[in-house]
């Protein structure tokens, strides 16, 4: 088997640099109205379930985009599938500066969640494509870290943008940038065996696990009947809404609890998607190191699992304190720990399935994910208008780690590569 150290060239690591500055371009665009909704509730006149409603829009046609698109990425692959759907997530993106009803931005946000939806399971099918197994978490962890960095640069852009030059400018702008990065991807993306930057042995230590058997148009109904399916369903299930009530509802949070205007959240906002990048990378790191250190890869993979699971917990606290940055670090703590959970379960499903059905299984799990995000968008929303607190949102967010946990265990008590049969 080749090293790492026998590759002379690291092409795979320019790839996943192009996958880091999706998954960046990806949640700036998600997240600007996240930082405008006072503005927008304060010129537009929205009411909390109003703003619920758009999120939910969003979530929708991401929960529907992400089997399609899963289905659409396997049968096109991912150079031609990942651009079409920067294409369309890019445009919904500029549209929102010509929305001005409740309805107009759930339209919008509908598009963009279509379009948006297509990020993951490309860039996880490009993982499996272009790295060994063992390196599949860490290099998941890379890119995934880009959603981060573009939730913490979006802080700093936006209320810039906004007091320059309006609001609509924001939206224009950041969506602009996934232009520019199809014609990035479109010009330098090719499979590891037709790249002319990948050496013979670089390609050697990219095709070094064991040969899989290459299985084509697999049904979603025979992934279906696998319980590791379910494993990576349920973990995002339940996981996937706490992840979205940071992104759309920590500005909010911040605003309501401790009175920050939209320049003052900047730094706290920064803080807390800087410890979700950290998180990222660091989940990943985990799992590869202790694999390198010789423990299994089902132990290696559930002690990451657990560790994130249980650094979330504190987050019960942070609404029932009035110290802002004892609130803003226990945050920032359960945002790191939530993405090193889901690097890892990401991985998860290129180590159990063969490639071919990696990006349909991404898909039919993320969609999981988006229904349960679907039902806390509107949960939260008339949480915070019945009862004007977050109490309750952040003790659910504190414990729904440890129960994901529990149902992946169950479901997946041993990670390993299983055969798929179909007709």
């Amino acid at each position: 088997m080749t090293t790492l150290r026998a590759a002379t060239t690291n092409q795979r690591w320019s790839i996943c640099a192009l996958l880091f500055f999706a998954a960046t371009i990806n949640y700036m665009d998600r997240q600007v109205i996240a930082l405008l909704k006072p503005t927008l509730q304060s010129q537009l006149d929205w009411t909390e379930i109003g703003y619920s409603n758009i999120v939910l829009a969003f979530q929708l046609a991401y929960a529907a985009g992400l089997l399609a698109m899963g289905r659409l990425i396997d049968r096109l692959g991912t150079r031609k599938g990942f651009s079409l759907a920067v294409l369309l997530w890019s445009g919904a993106a500029m549209a929102h500066a010509a929305a001005r009803s409740v309805l107009q931005f759930a339209v919008v946000r509908f598009a963009l969640g279509l379009g948006e939806s297509g990020n993951f399971p490309a860039s996880i099918k490009t993982v499996a494509e272009w790295f060994p197994r063992r390196e599949r978490a860490l290099a998941t962890g890379i890119f995934n870290s880009g959603a981060n960095i573009g939730a913490i640069l979006t802080p700093l852009v936006v209320p810039w943008i906004t007091y320059r030059f309006g609001w609509q400018m924001a939206f224009i702008g950041i969506g602009a940038l996934g232009l520019l990065w199809v014609v990035a991807w479109w010009a330098l993306y090719r499979r590891p065996e037709d790249h002319r930057g990948v050496s013979p042995e670089e390609l050697l230590h990219i095709r070094s696990d064991p040969p899989e058997e290459e299985t084509r148009k697999i049904p979603l109904r025979d992934l279906v009947d696998h319980r590791e399916t379910w494993a990576i369903a349920l973990g995002r299930l339940f996981t996937d809404p706490i992840w979205y009530i940071y992104l759309f509802w920590a500005p909010d949070f911040l605003s309501r609890r401790f009175g920050l205007d939209l320049r003052a959240m900047a730094l706290p906002l920064f803080l807390v998607y800087s410890g979700a990048s950290v998180g990222s990378i660091g989940g990943g790191w985990i799992s590869s190191t202790l694999l390198k250190h010789g423990w299994t890869l089902n132990r290696s993979r559930k002690a990451a699992l657990l560790i994130c699971a249980l650094a979330v917990t504190p987050v019960v606290f942070a609404s029932s304190t009035t110290h802002l940055w004892f609130a803003v670090t226990a945050v920032a703590i359960a945002a790191g720990a939530h993405q090193g959970w889901s690097a890892n379960l990401y991985t998860l499903v290129s180590d159990m399935f063969p490639r071919a059905a990696v990006a349909s299984v991404v898909g039919f799990a993320s969609m999981a994910g988006a229904i349960g995000a679907m039902f806390a968008a509107k949960a939260v929303g008339y949480i915070l208008q019945w009862t004007g607190s977050y109490v309750i949102v952040f003790f659910i967010a504190g414990s729904a780690y440890l129960l994901a946990f529990g149902l992946v265990q169950v479901l997946a008590p041993q990670i390993r590569p299983i055969a798929i049969e179909h007709a």
